[in-house]
């Protein structure tokens, strides 16, 4: 088979969509196809009968039209940036790739309302910089915003590291526009922040990964751009006393807490490894490391002391001295430029290649209550140091959600741990304290069984009875978020 070799499917089937958008649109050899058929992790790919890339929202409804009359699966696929299968196909399935990466217009931008209605094929670093023009911000924020796309975002309600104060995708979204499975459009994109008007579609798609329709625009919340900011690294004395700085430095600011990263040594460790440029925030060991970041859109934050610093600096390292007076905080280290914010910011955001560089690992995303978060990672680090395994935990520890991986420990091979058994401990405890086996990284393919096994039945019940109505020929990205009944 060569490059140029058809992928598979009827002629006929192709000819229909290269009517609807254009024969430059319509990708069927492998060589064309390639990057869309696998995902960013290399672990889920397949075959399509073609992959698809409509420049409008009629475009992908006659798109799902015509597959939905021949009963062909749609896939809708972003920026290709997922960690859980989610956005290629399950094989078996004869399917065809929505890719929304031509819908990349920002369609309007009110400066008033303060909102923006963008294209589901949008980088969020573009969508960023729209709101930065005007004065504004849109603060949704991670490592891959320079790739991933809005509708991906939507699809799996993502969160980074801002949601502490902003919120996730969901909160952000005010209204949105899609495809339904039989190729109807939904439009509200009102905009409003008010509208009792039935159910809530808007948040019954925001999160369905592609599993009930295609979101092809969304009207988001902006907000006004931080006249002052304050980034701090700091080594907490525990866990629990991190926590207590969170809270103490929520309530000094009024809730100007944009991001509480927690960063511990080993993982600081793994990352410096792997980019030895990155230097470590402070000279001795942070055990339980915090990447801190308050921001303010008050001019008065924004007013140089005497000494020569901002102001909210200075209320923000008078609350922290207090802090390492009462034994919560051990060492702190304050970005003076933005540089050296700019260095956390990297130093944070390479964890996910720093851990993949180093070796094989097995990653959670989880969450849990805040009360809960010391608890369960001291046990479980506990146990998994038991077991042969060397956690490498980061996240945004503000909202309770863990990133947390387990690789080897030194000297010992990754084949012969007992995943299998370390897994059934993770999630027994995370069940125990209430916690969530899925935080911001969608379900896809990957957790599908954890899915099946921990997701409350009566819940996954009702989701079912909503699949059939809206999708009744399980055409709409199947085999993903659901697990088979």
């Amino acid at each position: 088979m060569t490059a140029d070799t058809p992928i598979k499917g009827p002629t006929s089937i192709v000819n229909a969509l290269r009517e609807v958008v254009g024969e430059a649109n319509v990708l069927t050899s492998l060589n064309e196809a390639a990057a869309y058929l696998t995902d960013w992790t290399r672990q889920f790919s397949s075959e399509a009968l073609a992959v698809v890339r409509p420049g409008s929202t009629d475009e992908v409804a006659e798109v799902v039209r015509i597959c939905s009359a021949h009963n062909i699966a749609v896939v809708p696929q972003g920026g290709r940036t997922g960690l859980c299968g989610g956005g290629v196909p399950v094989a078996g399935d004869p399917s065809v790739i929505v890719s929304l990466t031509r819908m990349n217009a920002i369609r309007s931008l009110d400066e008033t309302g303060r909102t923006v209605v963008a294209e589901a094929g949008v980088v969020l670093e573009t969508l960023q910089d729209a709101a930065l023009t005007n004065g504004l911000i849109f603060p949704l924020m991670f490592g891959a915003k320079g790739s991933c796309t809005i509708g991906g975002n939507l699809s799996t309600n993502a969160g980074g590291s801002n949601v502490v104060r902003y919120g996730t995708t969901r909160e952000l979204c005010l209204g949105i526009e899609a495809v339904m499975p039989d190729g109807s459009v939904i439009n509200a994109l009102t905009g409003l922040r008010k509208d009792n008007t039935g159910y809530d579609l808007k948040d019954l798609l925001i999160g369905a990964e592609g599993t009930l329709g295609i979101i092809t625009a969304a009207v988001f919340k902006l907000f006004p751009a931080p006249s002052a900011r304050a980034t701090v690294f700091l080594s907490a004395a525990s866990l629990e006393s991190a926590i207590a700085v969170l809270n103490r430095l929520q309530d000094h600011t009024g809730g100007g807490v944009e991001a509480f990263e927690y960063m511990p040594q080993p993982a600081v460790d793994v990352i410096r490894k792997v980019f030895p440029d990155i230097r470590s925030p402070l000279e001795n060991p942070a055990e339980t490391g915090i990447l801190v970041e308050v921001a303010s859109s008050r001019p008065a934050d924004a007013e140089e002391m005497e000494d020569g610093s901002i102001r909210l600096n200075s209320d923000v390292m008078e609350l922290l001295a207090d802090c390492m007076e009462e034994g919560l905080v051990l060492d702190v280290m304050v970005a003076q430029s933005e540089q050296q914010r700019n260095d956390l910011w990297r130093m944070r955001e390479s964890i996910l290649e720093a851990i993949t560089e180093s070796g094989p690992a097995y990653h959670l995303d989880i969450s849990l209550p805040l009360a809960q978060i010391a608890p369960y990672v001291n046990e479980m680090d506990a146990q998994m140091a038991q077991l042969g395994f060397q956690p490498l935990t980061v996240g945004h520890l503000g909202d309770g959600n863990l990133h947390y991986a387990l690789s080897a420990a030194e000297g010992r091979v990754w084949e012969e741990l007992p995943l299998e058994g370390a897994k059934q401990k993770v999630f027994a405890l995370l069940t125990r304290l209430n916690g969530s086996f899925s935080a911001e990284h969608g379900i896809g393919q990957s957790k599908l069984p954890v899915m099946a096994a921990l997701k409350e039945q009566t819940q996954l019940a009702a989701m079912h009875a909503i699949k059939r109505a809206l999708d009744p020929s399980n055409t709409m990205n199947p085999g993903k978020l659901l697990p088979p009944v």
